[in-house]
């Protein structure tokens, strides 16, 4: 196993839509984000926004969790086909986070993850920091998010 081989890099890879609901958009916003524009959709027709619409942190959190399902189905299908999967660990951080434009309720959000590269670890031995690029578009196709991350990954040994 390979992280060029089996980690695409370079390539946009799918990870799935997810339509956000007033009473989702408020009840994140209630627990993580309780600015008016999130919360009280009366409020929110008198702001810049002009109605309710989703934190940006809920656009950046559904994005992590369609992530982990994508990984989840990757792992699941390395196992099935007798494959040995990698081991994920956690991310350093996130860098150059932007929410380019409202998401309100209704809206149907495409996300997507780009490998961009990857560089071993000195400090850990059989470790690599794998950097990618996040984004999720409108159904127009407008950008309405991207950040770019890495996380800590270790492939199996040759032969596993």
């Amino acid at each position: 196993m390979s992280i060029e081989t089996d980690y695409e890099l370079g390539v946009r890879r799918d990870l799935g839509s997810h339509v956000f609901t007033a009473e989702a958009i408020i009840a994140f916003a209630r627990q993580f984000d309780p600015q008016r524009f999130h919360v009280d959709a009366e409020a929110a027709k008198n702001t810049v926004f002009g109605g309710l619409c989703a934190s940006g942190w809920h656009t950046s959190a559904t994005w992590m969790k369609l992530n982990i399902r994508s990984i989840e189905n990757d792992v699941a299908k390395a196992q099935a086909d007798g494959r040995t999967p990698p081991e994920f660990g956690p991310s350093p951080g996130i860098r150059n986070i932007r929410w380019f434009k409202p998401v309100f309720a209704g809206d149907e959000i495409r996300y997507s993850r780009i490998n961009r590269g990857a560089r071993p670890l000195n400090s850990r031995p059989g470790w690599s920091v794998l950097e990618t690029s996040a984004e999720a578009h409108d159904k127009a196709g407008n950008i309405v998010m991207s950040f770019d991350s890495a996380v800590l990954i270790k492939l199996p040994e040759a032969g596993d």
